[in-house]
């Protein structure tokens, strides 16, 4: 438990494990399903010690750990009770956020769990494949045998496994699940399809089976399954909708045994007389589809899929390509889709070694050697959100090399065979059945190219040393000073904006509207320009741009904060007129935004206003007008004389 209070404070930031539907965790992200996003605290989770960040994308709640993220999911499941149930396993479905969202959160429940075993089974069998194709190993050898063993054993079984936490996600019973899965790879089906077939259904088209067998004389279309992951999901769905009819109409008395039989009796025949065959029908052609398109240009679909990969995976859409890869894996035997992202991640710690030799700032030098080594095996985030991202250009000139990379591997022809490790530990998936022929030697060049290019770049272009401090350019909660030896006096603040006035108490971010940064209102700017209220001093500039305080001559300490979350814009869409320490007048202005381009980013433009050492006053008083135009009395601020 040494997590145990970083895990306390993670469940009340997001609103309470009452507000938490589920909770699953990948590499570096705990995955947090909620019901109200808005309860949780986002800033402030954001500048708590031990967290990288915070992400909403794909209808998920993400807090980014870091590479111990796995010690930090044990401590919240157990704390909030989540290890073993969720409202969703209960069998309440969601049904908020866009049907997008909710398949990315589909995919992404169905696929996290079994993530590091599916990868680590993935390393062994590429490994088996690299020893056997440097003659280290036959394929008579029992090492050999032994090893293909554990490479094989979940992938051939995959629709057990997919058959579990499918189900589990879509609220049924987890064991129907494994049952079902189990059925699809029921050892006797390959005997029986070895025999003579009683006729044939569809010949002469693409759909053509042989019927070896009958159900109550229904055709039973047989195939074979291992391997398979678009049958047992959709079957995973159905059965969790007849377990629900059963759960509603079968007796109490009796419901434990007669609700799996009725479910099991009707779902595995239509499963394979109807479920199985038209998904294996839509999964080949699925993979047919790929392959069209990457072969209409390899290179263009490597520079791009490659450039834009680390991109993808910030916003957690990366879980939308998983099924498509592994489907091409079980229908063509290979698949370009996840080999062409492969340089990313040496793209992304070529970025990091040149801020590690040319930074002048200790504690990014320190963050520096920690991400470059995680990297190398793939795990980026630290990279990207602690050094890269937050100096912009690095992490630009990253995705140049990493789309180079990707165009390499798409020229050489490089294919993934099997789904491996992340990093270098993804060498051994571009080994074929017949060895080490040009896309792997296409994959193994893509990875000094990459690295090389981002370094170069980053070294000579990528102004390290103009941001002294980078890890704050996330948000950084301001002061509330309680104690003063300064004497205040009354002051009116003039807007320093206009648009609607909207009470801070409908701010949609707790750190606002529960007055725990400061007292004031937030408004709803219709011109993207934000002026000095007072005359006074800049005390604080955001990097982002998106945040400006101003410490008044009557000892006002003023916080702006435009839009809600628009740190993540990284600054872009704003343009700021002073500097730290400036001094300014009353109606200076200060920044341009654009509001048109903040809103198309999927950002709130409410702008709290607030007196962040509000307890030094006797009273704060707003305007009782509800629209504003720049430079109308806006706040009157009432003076404790006792101060």
């Amino acid at each position: 438990m040494k997590y145990e209070q970083l895990a306390k404070e993670i469940i009340e930031k997001v609103g309470g494990k009452e507000n938490v539907n589920s909770v699953v965790h990948c590499i570096t992200r705990l995955r947090f399903k909620l019901k109200d996003e808005s309860k949780a605290q986002t800033e402030v989770l954001k500048n708590m010690d031990g967290i990288v960040t915070v992400m909403k994308s794909g209808g998920q709640y993400q807090v980014v750990i870091g590479n111990h993220v796995p010690d930090v999911y044990k401590a919240v499941t157990l704390i909030g009770g989540f290890a073993n149930a969720s409202q969703v396993d209960q069998g309440e479905e969601e049904q908020g956020g866009s049907l997008f969202n909710r398949f990315i959160d589909i995919i992404a429940s169905i696929f996290t769990p079994i993530l590091g075993v599916l990868a680590a089974t993935g390393m062994i069998k590429g490994f088996n494949a690299l020893f056997l194709a440097t003659g280290w190993l036959e394929e008579t050898d029992g090492t050999y045998l032994m090893l293909n063993i554990i490479g094989d054993c979940l992938f051939y079984f995959f629709p057990i496994f997919l058959g579990y936490t499918a189900i589990k996600k879509f609220g049924g019973n987890p064991f129907l699940g494994l049952a079902i899965g189990a059925a699809l790879v029921y050892p006797s089906i390959s005997e029986i399809m070895s025999g003579e077939p009683l006729y044939v259904l569809f010949g002469g088209t693409i759909f053509e089976s042989p019927i070896y067998i009958t159900f109550l004389g229904i055709p039973v279309i047989l195939m074979s399954y291992a391997q398979s992951v678009i049958p047992i999901i959709l079957a995973a769905f159905f059965a969790s909708k007849v377990e629900r009819f059963f759960k509603k109409i079968i007796p109490d008395v009796v419901k434990m045994f007669l609700v799996p039989f009725s479910t099991l009796l009707i779902v595995i025949p239509v499963t394979f007389i109807i479920i199985g065959p038209i998904a294996t029908w839509a999964s080949q052609l699925l993979g047919q589809a790929t392959i069209f398109v990457y072969d209409l240009s390899p290179v263009v679909a490597g520079l791009v899929l490659g450039g834009l990969w680390q991109v993808i995976v910030i916003f957690g859409l990366h879980w939308g390509l998983v099924p498509i890869a592994l489907n091409n894996l079980v229908s063509t035997g290979s698949d370009p889709v996840l080999a062409m992202i492969f340089a990313a991640s040496f793209a992304q710690i070529g970025a990091v070694l040149a801020v590690w030799i040319r930074t002048k700032n200790d504690k990014l030098k320190t963050l520096s050697f920690p991400a470059f080594i995680s990297g190398i095996f793939g795990v980026t985030e630290p990279a990207i959100y602690g050094i890269t991202l937050p100096l912009k250009k690095p992490f630009l000139f990253s995705l140049v090399g990493a789309g180079i990379g990707g165009a390499i591997i798409g020229f050489s022809g490089g294919a993934g065979y099997m789904i491996g490790g992340l990093g270098i530990f993804q060498v051994p998936s571009f080994i074929g059945p017949e060895g080490l022929n040009v896309g792997f030697w296409g994959a193994m060049a893509s990875m000094p190219v990459a690295f090389v290019i981002a370094f170069i770049l980053t070294y000579l272009f990528g102004g390290v040393n103009k941001v002294t401090e980078p890890e704050k350019v996330e948000e950084v909660k301001p002061t509330v000073t309680n104690v003063s030896n300064e004497i205040k006096k009354d002051e009116i603040f003039v807007s320093p904006l206009t648009g609607k006035i909207v009470p801070l108490d409908q701010v949609k971010d707790a750190a606002f509207s529960s007055g725990a940064l400061g007292e004031g209102v937030a408004v709803v700017p219709v011109e993207g320009n934000v002026y000095a209220p007072a005359s006074g001093v800049i005390s604080v500039l955001f990097p982002t741009k998106h945040a400006i305080g101003l410490k008044t001559d009557s000892g006002a300490e003023v916080l702006i904060h435009i839009g809600m979350d628009t740190v993540q814009l990284q600054g872009e869409h704003f343009r700021t007129f002073v500097q730290q320490g400036d001094r300014v007048e009353k109606g200076q202005l200060l920044v341009e935004f654009d509001i048109e381009a903040i809103k198309k980013e999927g950002f709130s433009l409410d702008t709290p206003v607030i007196i962040t050492n509000h307890k030094e006053y006797k009273e704060i008083q707003a305007t009782k007008s509800n629209a504003l135009k720049k430079g109308d009395d806006f706040l009157t601020l009432i003076a404790d004389q006792a101060n």
